[in-house]
C-alpha cells in the first residue's frame, strides 16, 4: 500500500533564498518545528540524519539517502524505518518560481511498505500538520531572517 502527503506554501523570496534556508541544516534547531535537527550534505548520494517531531506524536530519527539535490529546484530523499519495505518514505521539496520574486514550495512524501495501512491515520493526524508548520516557519525565515 502507498500513501502520499503534501503541503505547499507561497513565499515572498527567490528560489535561491528558499534553497539556502532549506539546505542550511545546522540552523534547523533555530526555526524548524518538524525537522528539529538535520545533518549531512544536500548532495545526491549523501546520507542525512534527520530528527523529526510530528505534531502531537513521538519524535524519531531517520537516516535517509539523498536521491536528488538540484539547487533552487528540488531536494529529494528516501528513508526507511528499520528494514527497507517495512515503512519507506520518499520525501521531496520542490521549489518553483512563482513570478515577481515569489516562490512556491511544495513538500511531499510518498510512503510505501507493510506498515503503511497501520500508520496512515497517524500520518494524517501528526505528520501532515507538521509539514504545514515547517512550511510556514520556512516561509517566515526566508522572508525575514538574514543568513
Amino acid at each position: 500500500m502507498a500513501k502520499q502527503l503534501s503541503a505547499q506554501v507561497d513565499i515572498d523570496a527567490s528560489p535561491e533564498r528558499v534553497w539556502q534556508v532549506l539546505t542550511d541544516f545546522p540552523a534547523y534547531p533555530e526555526w524548524n518545528p518538524f525537522m528539529t535537527s538535520a545533518s549531512g550534505r544536500p548532495t545526491t548520494g549523501s546520507g542525512l540524519v534527520v530528527h523529526l517531531q510530528p505534531v502531537g506524536g513521538r519524535a524519531f530519527t531517520m537516516r535517509p539517502t539523498v536521491l536528488e539535490a538540484t539547487p533552487a529546484r528540488r531536494l529529494r530523499w528516501l528513508g526507511h524505518l528499520g528494514v527497507a519495505g517495512i515503512f519507506d518514505g520518499e520525501h521531496s521539496f520542490t521549489i518553483e518560481p512563482h513570478g515577481d520574486g515569489h516562490t512556491r514550495l511544495a513538500q511531499r512524501e510518498r510512503f510505501r511498505g507493510l506498515l503503511v495501512p497501520l500508520l496512515a491515520r497517524s500520518l494524517d493526524r501528526h505528520t501532515l500538520p507538521a509539514f504545514d508548520l515547517m512550511n510556514q516557519a520556512l516561509k517566515h525565515r526566508a522572508e525575514h531572517a538574514t543568513v
